[in-house]
């Protein structure tokens, strides 16, 4: 890292000074179960603490974990957990008059499932507020500090002393009823019956007509919970006017709103039973995230999508509408020109400005827009990541973290933007760790694009040497690899591998023609430049041309088929939930609409010629050379594991080395710790064996002879 603000910069050096004083180690996969994980920063309203959640990995019951509050102050002081509890906490909240805290858990109490539970600050035990029997997803306070707007999914007509909604629907998530035990034993579950033109959706499982989310009062001191609007549709995102009076929320009142994804925003009284009124039309791409009022209460600021074709390469575009329905919505002409996606959008006190996270080019920071004159003011050098800005008061806070450090609350400096780090969870963890030192690179593709990346060279590497390189993948394709902690770049590291993170076309933070120019051809231009980008490396004299491996996850996965077979040279692959033939994804994954919008449907004869095309690591899995291990999850309705069963299937028929493995009700991200563990050792073992010639280690449970 070339450039920080200054006080970054002593945060890094007193924290280098301090691990200086022992010997550091090597990366090891038991600290997956040390690491913790900082989240949701909230500043309390008198600017003094900060509240944030706090979660870690639970090796013993093999589990995720639970998370749990703590606060600091706004001045690194006084770090601490403030609930504890055998089922997690999250989600806090400070009520404006700063006298509660509010936080969501299913811990047990007076109702079931995940309940609304205030922390009076003054003293006393967290106890229970809401009584809620639907599925609560959210919760935001009212300016007064007397009522809460809650986001609240209809509850299961199935479920057992639950009773049915009161109104048809047709858009929460459902899933069927419990598995049979076989044989006829026990009550059989109900049969799915499937109805919708989006039906399928990761971790939710089948989308059944009949339950919607809706928004509700619930006052504080009658304990009275009431529905907000009538409509019969989605609702969320709830966001209070400065003056409590009125609530922006986002919803689809579209006809058939699974084939018109996009949602609007509307305003309503904040009365129950009140009427809405749209603010941006029903062709608006709208509605993405929590709607922000300007502090006199007269505009909305929110984020708007992109054309359904490009769905998956979008940008997100900061849009300002009147509250009053005076004038549309309009996209801020500063932020268009930027050419960047945009995130967390903020008013100033006097309206004039707003600040905005800016995603460039494996960095993410703040700018202020002066609206009045377009003018953009980047707040942070870079590189630099950010994440989840908070403000009241005096305080302002972000998540933030580095190459080698993990993300934490940081302070922000009201004057100069710089970074102080407040919370300190993994100091001490990793105060002990060395880590491979992480480069920028770049590369000219093909037909002269330029492309970038990051270079994760192996712990204690000697300049001028050459050592096996790890092509490494990200997924989306609209993300980007950037400068915070990568676990797995420093696992590979750790073991002697340089690792390349390449942001090729489709990536985010590069702009929209960067990240459209995959549409409808996938495995084009991505290949180009991610080969375009092992070759600089092989030039830069780091990496050992013979010894090259490559793999990913999700699109990773996919990019991982499509590179190998269009390039013959690497010694080992791994392809993580991946597909290589598309066609046979249409109506099996939830991506229904992706596929009709940006392709098209396989009976169009156009569209049929783009699904051959875009299917050659299947149709032609001749090619292949490479030993490669295929992995997903059992349930994933994201990336279904047939697409790993499929080239699995195909290198076996062709006597290519392969290996397919299969994580038990593990859904498009693995969670399970032992599952986590075992896809650790079972990449780095399938990548010994075939690149360094290395036989495994006296095999584990997790982890067999290749």
């Amino acid at each position: 890292m070339k450039r920080l603000s200054c006080a970054f910069v002593v945060v890094l050096a007193s924290f280098g000074v301090a691990a200086a004083q022992g010997v550091r180690r090597p990366l090891s996969l038991d600290d997956l179960g040390k690491i913790k994980e900082v989240r949701d920063p909230q500043c309390a309203p008198d600017g003094k603490s900060v509240a944030f959640v706090v979660s870690q990995i639970d090796v013993k019951e093999d589990k995720p974990g639970s998370g749990h509050v703590w606060t600091v102050g706004i001045d690194g002081q006084n770090e601490r957990q403030i609930t504890s509890s055998t089922d997690s906490e999250s989600s806090p909240r400070f009520s404006p008059d700063g006298r509660y805290l509010s936080f969501t858990s299913s811990r047990p109490g007076k109702a079931k499932g995940a309940q609304v539970w205030l922390l009076d600050r003054r003293g006393g035990e967290a106890f229970q507020l809401t009584e809620v029997k639907g599925r609560l997803q959210g919760h935001e306070w009212s300016p007064d500090s007397k009522r809460l707007a809650l986001t609240i999914g209809d509850p299961d007509p199935d479920a057992p002393d639950t009773p049915a909604p009161d109104t048809p629907a047709t858009g929460a998530p459902a899933a069927g009823g419990a598995a049979d035990a076989g044989g006829g034993r026990g009550k059989a579950p109900k049969p799915i019956v499937i109805d919708r033109y989006k039906y399928k959706q990761d971790v939710q499982g089948y989308l059944l007509s009949g339950r919607h989310t809706y928004i509700y009062l619930f006052d504080l001191e009658s304990k009275k919970l009431d529905r907000l609007t009538g409509g019969k549709a989605d609702e969320g995102s709830p966001s209070w006017s400065p003056d409590g009076t009125r609530i922006a929320f986002t919803s689809n009142r579209a006809e058939d709103p699974d084939r018109e994804p996009s949602t609007q925003v509307f305003v309503a009284d904040a009365k129950p039973g009140s009427v809405e009124k749209a603010l941006t039309p029903a062709t608006s791409r709208g509605g993405r995230g929590r709607p922000e009022w300007s502090r006199d209460g007269k505009w909305i600021a929110f984020l708007e999508g992109d054309d359904k074709k490009y769905s998956a390469y979008g940008m997100e575009h900061l849009t300002l509408v009147a509250t009053d329905g005076s004038s549309g919505p309009t996209r801020v002409k500063a932020t268009e020109d930027l050419d960047r996606g945009v995130s967390s959008p903020r008013f100033n006190a006097d309206g004039t400005a707003m600040t905005v996270l800016v995603t460039d080019d494996r960095s993410v920071y703040p700018v202020r827009v002066t609206l009045a004159t377009n003018r953009v003011d980047k707040l942070m050098a870079t590189p630099v990541v950010v994440s989840s800005p908070t403000s009241a008061g005096d305080c302002a806070a972000v998540l933030s973290g580095s190459d080698t450090r993990h993300t934490e609350v940081h302070r922000v400096d009201p004057a100069t933007a710089a970074l102080t780090q407040i919370s300190h969870q993994n100091d001490t963890l990793f105060a002990e760790l060395q880590f491979g030192a992480t480069e920028e690179v770049s590369a000219k593709s093909k037909d002269g694009t330029e492309v970038h990346g990051l270079l994760t060279k192996p712990v204690g590497y000697v300049a001028g040497t050459t050592v096996p390189l790890l092509l490494r993948i990200h997924g989306g394709p609209n993300s980007q690899d950037q400068h915070t902690f990568a676990f797995e770049r420093q696992w590979f590291a750790a073991n002697g591998y340089a690792v390349l993170a390449v942001n090729y076309r489709g990536s985010a933070g590069r702009g929209a023609k960067f990240s459209k120019a995959i549409a409808a051809d996938w495995g084009h231009y991505e290949v180009d430049d991610l080969q375009a980008m092992v070759d600089q490396v092989v030039k830069m004299g780091v990496a050992d041309p013979d010894k090259l491996g490559i793999g990913g996850w999700s699109y990773g996965g996919i990019l991982t088929d499509y590179m190998i077979a269009s390039d013959t040279r690497f010694k080992a692959a791994t392809s993580g939930a991946g597909t290589a033939f598309t066609v046979a994804f249409y109506g099996t994954d939830q991506y229904i609409i992706q596929y009709d919008y940006e392709i098209g449907p396989p009976w169009d004869a156009k569209a049929w010629e783009t699904y051959q095309k875009i299917s050659y690591p299947f149709l032609h899995a001749d090619r292949i050379k490479t030993p490669t291990l295929f992995l997903g999850g059992e349930r994933d309705f994201n990336v279904p594991v047939q697409g790993g069963q499929q080239m699995y299937q195909a290198l076996r028929s062709l006597n290519i080395d392969t290996r397919l493995v299969i994580y038990p009700n593990e859904f498009h991200g693995i969670t399970r710790p032992s599952y986590v563990r075992d896809r650790y050792e079972r990449y780095l073992a399938w990548y010994d064996k075939f690149i360094n010639g290395k036989k495994p280690a006296t095999p584990t449970a997790a982890q067999e002879k290749q």
